[in-house]
């Protein structure tokens, strides 16, 4: 009996080897993006300004896909930065604006802890997308870091980084002023979200 016990049990231990391999080497999942363009998005922030981020997809395609297609079907127009935190990040595109709003459908969560590599780390200007407690639960929410915060790297799917305007992130965090510990804005005085834009150019 111990002998069956301790093959079952090499059994498995192959078995999860093989799984976290497979995960591992697997091919990026296919998205309807052009793997040999750069996606850029233009967030456009009334009385602030433009911040434009440089996407990237080879850290984050499925999530890179669902921003893109949301921000051009129009749906981030009008919605707002609801939750800023100086010195951490600015969290907008949230239809309820109060942090409970998404997109009705999710997206993996594309993060070491969810099994997916992503090499970006959450410093000054990163993008990611904000999540629920499980790992797929990404919709629409997405946040802009203010200041380096790398306990985030691997908890969330980072998917680009700011390339131009980071100085308008370093405003709108600053004038903040939340109404609670978890740095929710009072609804007249969200930033509003004016247009994304998309555009491309060949790698």
């Amino acid at each position: 009996m111990k002998k069956l016990l301790s093959i079952l049990l090499s059994v498995l231990i192959c078995l999860s080897l093989l799984v976290g391999c497979t995960r591992e080497n697997a091919e990026p999942p296919k998205t309807s993006l052009d793997p040999n363009t750069i996606y850029y998005a233009d967030i456009e922030i009334a009385d602030h300004g433009t911040i434009t981020v440089q996407l990237d997809q080879e850290a984050a395609p499925l999530t890179v896909e669902n921003f893109v297609k949301l921000s051009q079907s129009g749906f981030y127009n009008g919605l707002t930065f609801h939750r800023i935190i100086e010195g951490f990040m600015m969290q907008g595109g949230d239809p309820k604006a109060n942090g409970t709003g998404d997109a009705e459908t999710t997206i993996p969560g594309e993060f070491l802890v969810n099994n997916h590599p992503n090499n970006l780390s959450h410093t000054r200007g990163t993008i990611s997308m904000a999540r629920g407690k499980t790992y797929d639960s990404a919709s629409c929410q997405f946040f802009i870091v203010h200041k380096d915060y790398p306990s985030l790297d691997g908890l969330y799917a980072a998917f680009g980084r700011v390339i131009n305007g980071i100085e308008i992130v370093d405003a709108i965090c600053e004038a903040a002023e939340p109404i609670n510990n978890n740095g929710l804005i009072a609804r007249e005085d969200q930033p509003v979200i004016t247009s994304i834009t998309i555009r491309t150019q060949p790698k």
